[in-house]
């Protein structure tokens, strides 16, 4: 079987990949966090579609950080073999406050 990279173009589902992404949280209590991530290996759902699970701190800033546990939508194909997944989710409470974030992961090989 030929090894498939991070950047390879795949047909179907290609197992044991993961997503990185990079964002920032909203505005809360007048600051953002920057949110660097790696998620889970694949988690396979009842649809034959997967998720990825995820957690870790925000990067710390204005004093303080957060912490964040959460799972992503399902597979979303963006063409060329490669897909993404939506997340949107809410950080620990610290120092009064929380954060939302949401947005698209890095694509990943395999459309489905």
């Amino acid at each position: 079987m030929a090894k498939i990279g991070k950047d390879d173009f795949a047909k179907g589902f290609v197992p044991h990949h993961n997503h990185g992404s990079v964002d920032y949280t909203a505005v809360g209590a007048g600051h953002v966090h920057q949110c660097l991530d790696v998620t889970s290996p694949p988690i396979m759902t009842e649809d034959h579609n997967h998720i990825h699970y995820t957690e870790g701190y925000v990067v710390f800033e204005n004093g303080h950080t957060h912490y964040y546990q959460a799972y992503s939508g399902p597979a979303i194909p963006v063409g060329n073999g490669m897909h993404v997944h939506y997340y949107d989710f809410y950080t620990t409470e610290n120092d009064g406050h929380r954060h939302r974030v949401k947005g698209v992961d890095q694509p990943a090989p395999g459309d489905k």
